[in-house]
């Protein structure tokens, strides 16, 4: 969602588009008419059987990525739906895969994930709203395996003996709501349950979430949530899901929900949506099954990962890549003008306005990204997100500035212009991708121990001098390996607002220490979550939130939404 566009509305973009019927959408890509499942006219969901190994392995798969975000976000789902946009007009045969949006947002600050202006994939309103009840099929499995939880603390017959004090699990809701971070259950007397301290996350945030955007079918998945660790014993044994025999019913709640999601662009390209988890709190990238989909059916598959290279694409490369076998051909890096202003010290209601100088004191953070995506050894290209108000000075500067690092810059408009804005930005794309033919390189082995990993990021991908581990963190590295998980690669929450885990820290910050307050085991999605700083896993909604400005009128017409 790109603000402060002084163009049309794109909700009223939207709204002037006449779709395509899905039918046609799925015969570009050459899915037939009888495979899928629909809902309604311009959106279907698509059977898992129809990935095909061998057409994935020779499609070429772009990730778009950015510099660290101004709080607006730069554009990376507008750049990635644009890209592809672009390919299929040069006549490329391309699909953009993408997260599906949370409420959260939606109603927050950020507004919706289904891109800006003329690089939308629609039905927005759809998208943006509930879509096909994936986030609700989540939520669902996810409180189901918390009341199981607290019915066998209650229970006589069957009881594990589970300590409440060690069970981490907590409900979920597709909402910001602060006021449900930290709660009581179990209160009413004898009848309410055990009485116990626990929480909401946002549904984003769900292990149940992180798990189906990496399982890769109905078998796997359930395997996946029968090893999700609950808590402990009284006598200090682990407990799993499996143990409450909780992975059954959990996976049929998401019977329909592991399916990718068919939709369109407004220039009527095939455009997957799937899974959602947030990149600050959780792997951020969309399903491996939805890439695969889109790979199998495509010549060039066109993704993003949520906020900046530091987050989104870290964790792609070294989560999603390596469960999955897939390696990107291109890296694109989003950046503005406006966000090189902003980490030049520019404030904020002041970014339209030219300002050489600033945008040349905020480009040690885009060095610092250029850096990043460099580390895992895929080739490269600079995104210009060009918004209005930005000069032919401004553009030139940064250009010049990626060429001395040896990068290309291409100017990106498809929020202007749709697929015509991008068609620049496709051919460099096109250019790279054609001639890598390797694989990423991970900036760690899973072998080495979790403070090790966590250290490599902070160091390589943050700019962190040292790493300090707080108390809590050490008695959670114990537990890690009590129960197997030293192995595995790690998740990290961490601000998207900085390098750093400061959030008020902008542009290059370097010589910090990396505070991990405490770590999550997340046993069935297969990684650990170092927490860092005053991350919080359910966000909060601002003074003046998007709700606000959202309403329907009787013939069902929506405005508002963004």
């Amino acid at each position: 969602m790109l603000s402060n566009r002084n163009y049309n509305n794109d909700l009223s973009i939207v709204q002037r588009n006449v779709m395509d019927h899905i039918l046609k959408v799925a015969e570009k890509l050459g899915i037939p008419e009888d495979s899928l499942e629909l809902y309604g006219k311009y959106i279907a969901k698509i059977p898992l059987q129809l990935i095909d190994a061998d057409k994935v392995d020779q499609s070429k798969l772009v990730l778009v990525t950015a510099m660290t975000p101004t709080p607006a976000g730069e554009g990376k789902t507008t750049v990635s739906i644009g890209l592809s946009d672009g390919l299929n007009k040069i006549g490329v045969k391309s699909t953009v895969v993408l997260r599906e949006p949370s409420l959260g947002p939606v109603f927050g600050m950020k507004g919706g994930a289904a891109g800006g202006g003329h690089s939308q994939v629609v039905p927005m309103e759809d998208i943006n709203l509930h879509f096909t009840g994936d986030f609700a099929a989540v939520e669902k499995s996810n409180n189901l395996l918390a009341s199981l939880i607290d019915n066998n603390i209650q229970s006589k017959t069957g009881n594990l003996e589970l300590d409440p004090r060690t069970v981490e699990w907590k409900r979920v809701m597709d909402m910001n709501d602060r006021a449900l971070r930290s709660v009581v259950t179990g209160m009413g007397g004898k009848t309410g349950g055990i009485m116990r301290e626990t929480g909401f996350n946002i549904t984003a945030a769900s292990e149940i979430m992180a798990i189906l955007c990496l399982c890769e079918g109905l078998d796997d998945l359930k395997k996946k949530i029968g090893n999700i660790y609950v808590g402990d014993t009284y006598g200090g044994e682990a407990v799993f899901a499996r143990d409450l025999r909780a992975e059954g019913a959990m996976t049929a709640l998401l019977k329909n929900a592991i399916k990718p999601n068919l939709v369109q662009t407004l220039e009527a390209n095939p455009a997957i949506i799937h899974g959602g988890p947030f990149a600050n709190i959780a792997q951020g990238t969309n399903s491996v099954i939805a890439t695969k989909m889109g790979m199998t059916f495509s010549d060039y598959v066109v993704t993003e990962a949520g906020f900046g290279a530091d987050l989104g694409a870290e964790k792609f490369m070294n989560i999603k890549c390596g469960y999955s076998g897939l390696t990107p051909h291109c890296i694109v890096l989003v950046a503005t003008v406006r966000a090189l202003k902003y980490h030049g010290g520019k404030d904020r209601e002041h970014l339209h306005l030219p300002d050489v100088h600033a945008l040349e004191k905020g480009l040690p953070n885009l060095d610092k990204h250029i850096e990043n995506i460099r580390a895992f050894h895929v080739p490269g290209v600079v995104a210009i997100n060009k918004f209005p108000g930005d000069t032919v000075e401004e553009i030139e500067r940064v250009k010049e500035f990626c060429s001395s690092l040896g990068i290309k810059a291409v100017v990106s408009e498809g929020w202007e212009k749709g697929g015509a804005g991008a068609v620049g930005l496709a051919r460099a794309v096109l250019k790279v991708g054609n001639k890598f033919s390797g694989r990423y390189q991970p900036l760690y082995d899973w072998g080495e121990s979790i403070p090790e990993k966590v250290e490599k990021i902070a160091k390589k991908i943050y700019g962190a001098s040292q790493v300090e581990f707080l108390p809590r963190a050490k008695q959670n590295l114990r537990k890690i390996a009590r129960i197997g998980m030293s192995d595995k690669p790690v998740c990290m929450a961490k601000t998207q607002n900085s390098l750093s885990d400061d959030p008020k820290w902008l542009g290059k910050p370097e010589n910090f220490t990396l505070t991990v307050r405490e770590i999550e085991i997340a046993a069935g999605a297969g990684f650990v979550v170092p927490i860092t700083a005053n991350m919080m896993r359910m966000p909060g909604l601002p003074p003046r939130p998007s709700a606000e400005e959202i309403d329907i009128d009787n013939e069902g017409k929506i405005t508002g939404l963004s």
